[in-house]
């Protein structure tokens, strides 16, 4: 029904028994209301957009006035004259208009979670350094902003950790993009801190102390998990999620189905690993080759402070060795015979500290992440090539292995010695 829209109008309307019903404005075409059976006036324009037929909401009458929406309606048709479809822009309007915590929950949500097995670290640290921008619209957020802010973790909490909240806002922002958010990135022209590539592993030297001090832990998922790392050089996370669905027994094999580069991972276990797995095997009750204590049904997820008594007991008994210190030790431990290595450790440490005595770093600078570059280490000692060593760890790129490189010496030494003495041996033949 073609009616004028008026107050009296809409004010005089009998409610519909059921359903809606629609009126047409006879004064701006196009404008329209749908009245429903609560008595909600809603005003809308219909219009045919690039060969469809297309309903715009406008807004509820009395929210918006009869006469707002007769210039809403003039300013959308203008729009659709031009070729462009209202639904589209009110999408760009709305996403242009979007916050950093609206932007920070579809990514999680959109991508992170569906897409990235790292994806609590996003959760964790964008909460952790990022949360005081949740309410600023993405547009509000500048280069200088992004910069102050990677300056102040830097300082903070180091440069690692101010380049990977970098990344993080560069692949944030990145996203919006790529949904419509119609914006510059703020990271751009913003360098990372330059990182250097950390090659510290266990030593030969280190090493009986390490497997001491592991053979000594009295939680055995903790020591069974540390000693599965250390003999298959695998990734924490992947070790942790370990299934008994993925040994192979017959092959002593296990089957990585989705490792980091995204393919599949054969890992042979060697015949201490197999045992290991066997035993863990005839008592357990759980499809988590590394249970969590108190609920079988989810896997063990937090090594921290297993590794940190393992450390703690392997640098006391290095310590022990120590030609400068290992005496002052041993009256400790004469003193106090009653005390375990890690509660002698932490009785030395106090003493040091009273002393003014420095103590040297020990193990305690080796990270969960070096016993993976210990494996890797000790097969580049023991002359296994760097292809071996890269198929492995399951590395999809060469450049991931070269730092093994520097460490399996040996052929170059031997070619250098070769070389020099030919030297030599050619100076015996100059005439004296």
């Amino acid at each position: 029904m073609s009616v004028r829209f008026t107050k009296p109008f809409f004010e005089s309307l009998p409610l519909p028994s059921k359903g809606r019903r629609y009126f047409h404005d006879d004064k701006e075409k196009g404008l329209s209301v749908y009245q429903t059976a609560n008595g909600v006036i809603s005003f809308y324009t219909r219009k045919r957009v690039k060969g469809k037929d297309a309903r715009v909401f406008i807004g509820q009458y009395p929210d918006i006035s009869i006469e707002n929406a007769r210039r809403k309606t003039a300013e959308l048709k203008g729009l659709i004259a031009t070729g462009k479809d209202p639904h589209e822009e009110k999408q760009v309007e709305k996403r242009n208009s979007q916050t950093f915590g609206n932007l920070f929950d579809e990514y999680m949500t959109r991508y992170s979670k569906k897409h990235k097995k790292s994806w609590k670290y996003d959760e964790r640290e964008i909460n952790k350094f990022l949360a005081q921008w949740f309410n600023k619209r993405l547009t509000s957020i500048n280069r200088l902003d992004v910069q102050v802010l990677h300056e102040k973790i830097h300082h903070n909490s180091g440069l690692y950790q101010a380049n990977r909240i970098l990344e993080r806002i560069k692949g944030m922002y990145n996203k919006a993009i790529e949904w419509g958010w119609q914006g510059q990135n703020p990271t751009i022209g913003i360098k990372k801190y330059k990182e250097k590539s950390r090659d510290r592993f266990v030593q030969p030297s280190e090493m009986p102390c390490l497997i001491q001090s592991l053979n000594e832990e009295e939680n055995t998922t903790v020591k069974d998990f540390f000693w599965l790392l250390l003999l298959t050089g695998c990734r924490k996370t992947n070790t942790l999620m370990m299934r008994w669905d993925q040994i192979n027994w017959e092959k002593s094999e296990w089957r990585i189905p989705d490792s980091k580069n995204g393919e599949p991972l054969f890992i042979p276990l060697t015949e201490r690993a197999f045992e290991i797995l066997k035993f863990r095997y005839s008592s357990s009750e759980s499809a988590w080759v590394f249970p969590q204590e108190l609920d079988n049904e989810k896997h063990f997820a937090d090594p921290k402070k297993g590794w940190k008594r393992t450390l703690q007991r392997a640098t006391f008994y290095l310590w022990l060795r120590h030609e400068k210190i290992g005496d002052w030790l041993l009256g400790i431990r004469d003193e106090l015979p009653h005390l375990s290595p890690q509660m002698l450790f932490k009785e030395a440490v106090e003493r040091a500290k009273r002393e003014r005595l420095e103590l040297p770093a020990g193990l305690l600078d080796i990270r969960m992440h070096d016993i993976r570059r210990t494996f890797g280490s000790y097969q580049a000692i023991t002359g296994a090539s760097l292809q071996v060593i890269g198929k492995s760890l399951g590395h999809k790129s060469t450049q991931a292995t070269q730092i093994y490189a520097r460490l399996n010496l040996d052929s170059v030494r031997g070619s250098v010695e070769k070389a020099t003495e030919a030297m030599f041996q050619a100076t015996e033949l100059l005439p004296k």
